[in-house]
């Protein structure tokens, strides 16, 4: 008999410990937990639990959390994986934005000379460098214009003259040989007269 008690009494035993029930080998943790409380007793404020029981339930516990550690690990590595791509996508977000603003003012910005300047600005000088070459060549038409209309009146006054003068010095040169011929004649006469 002390025998027989100490055979029961050994933890590896399994004479009266019976079988392991199903529900401890299929059931969720939380129902795991609920049977050893509905099947064991309180004795002495101590709950008596078989030891294989306790080793299954105390094993099954810990493979739950071993899966949930696992699942926590897996789940914050892609939070950190996630984290980084949405890192990584608002770095690009903010470089096509950056991109986005220069291509912006670039379109918007014009080179004149070297120097960069706003369209808008660029568009005025242009303008104005149009305009100030556009007054310069009608004022540059207009005074050749007069020039030449002043040109062809000076040419025609000079033809004119020409005439004009051509004709006084036929006429003075006939007047002059007319006086010539005249004043010889006078001589001639007065040497008659003289010599008679």
């Amino acid at each position: 008999m002390l025998c027989l008690g100490c055979w029961l009494a050994l933890p590896g035993s399994s004479a009266g410990q019976g079988t392991m029930p199903q529900v401890l080998d299929t059931a969720l943790l939380q129902e795991q937990w609920n049977y050893l409380q509905e099947r064991t007793r309180i004795y002495n404020d101590y709950r008596a639990i078989r030891e294989d029981m306790f080793q299954k339930v105390k094993r099954n516990t810990m493979d739950s959390l071993n899966f949930q550690k696992g699942k926590v690990r897996d789940l914050t590595g892609r939070l950190m994986s996630t984290r980084e791509e949405g890192d990584s996508l608002m770095a690009l977000l903010e470089q096509a934005r950056k991109e986005r603003d220069d291509a912006i003012r670039n379109r918007d910005r014009l080179s004149l000379l070297g120097i960069g300047m706003h369209k808008t600005l660029y568009n005025t000088i242009l303008w104005a460098i149009i305009a100030g070459l556009a007054f310069l060549v009608i004022l540059l038409f207009t005074m050749f214009r007069t020039t030449r209309h002043s040109t062809v009146r000076t040419r025609k006054d000079l033809e004119e003259l020409k005439e004009e003068y051509e004709n006084y010095r036929k006429q003075s040169r006939e007047r002059y040989e007319k006086l010539v011929v005249s004043h010889h004649h006078e001589i001639k006469k007065l040497k008659e007269g003289r010599g008679l």
